[in-house]
């Protein structure tokens, strides 16, 4: 596996005619980032390319910055079991250098649900999966499902700028009992860990209702609520019902919403959503 820390060292271990996968990472990786490297291969790509990089443009000032889990001598070695071919860990200067002003603002379908709650933060995600592009020049790029808005900034980004990548838009992993994978669920301790699952169960529970025909979307938030309510030490965020290209809540039911939620666990904040197709 290549390791490169800078820009020229990047473009120089591109091979000439490889049809290069890219999976950006904020690193301590876990079964879901490695399920992204199986989903670009699955697209076609010969040359797999993975980066690290905890981008500061992205956290708020009351947000996880400086105790972001971190692990770079695992993350090698998984990245290595993996078979990956080039490794990108750029310092905070090489990504943002002296000087540099330029940043990606992105659109109204960023301002709900995560967008209210950590201002800029999409900003910070576009600017730097952009130029992450620009660097590696993929000819795929994998992002899991389990950040649904996400998804959505950057595939809007790419079709809105023009940019030569295929998206690939990989299903959420889970842990056995449902729990979204993430790098922050090392935070959890081990009773906070058995309460983590709520959340997934409330937003099945609202898939149900939805499927089972509830249509009115404070009903089905009230469900989710509901359910979520019934394991004490959980602090709601949000629990909705949203259109997955908008972010606000759907017209109607007549196609495919989305049920999302963010909770509080203690000092772990954990998002997750599902799609629920159209009834």
């Amino acid at each position: 596996m290549i390791i490169a820390t800078t820009i020229n060292e990047v473009r120089e271990a591109r091979p000439h005619g490889a049809h290069i996968g890219f999976i950006p990472t904020m690193g301590f990786l876990h079964e879901g980032h490695l399920s992204l490297i199986d989903a670009a291969r699955d697209a076609g790509a010969n040359f797999i390319a993975v980066s690290i990089f905890v981008n500061p443009k992205q956290f708020g000032p009351n947000e996880d910055l400086a105790s972001y889990p971190r692990d770079e001598t695992r993350d090698k070695a998984l990245l290595e079991s993996k078979n990956v071919d080039l490794l990108f860990l750029p310092a905070v200067d090489v990504m943002y250098p002296s000087g540099a002003q330029t940043t990606v603002s992105v659109g109204a379908f960023a301002k709900p649900l995560e967008g209210e709650r950590r201002p800029g933060h999409f900003d910070g995600v576009a600017t730097v999966v952009l130029k992450l592009f620009n660097i590696v020049q993929p000819d795929i790029a994998v992002f899991g499902r389990k950040d649904a808005q996400q998804c959505a900034v950057i595939d809007r980004m790419v079709r809105d700028l023009d940019v030569p990548v295929k998206l690939v838009f990989a299903e959420t992993a889970r842990e056995h009992d449902g729990l979204a994978r993430s790098s922050r669920n090392s935070y959890l301790s081990s009773e906070e860990r058995k309460r983590a699952p709520a959340l997934h169960r409330a937003l099945r529970a609202g898939e149900e209702a939805i499927t089972h025909g509830i249509h009115d979307v404070a009903a089905v938030e009230t469900v989710m609520r509901r359910m979520i309510d019934e394991t004490p030490g959980i602090e709601v965020d949000y629990l909705a019902v949203v259109d997955p290209e908008t972010f606000l809540p759907p017209l109607d039911f007549r196609r495919e919403v989305l049920v999302a939620g963010a909770v509080r666990i203690g000092r772990t904040r954990l998002i997750d959503n599902l799609r629920v197709a159209r009834v």
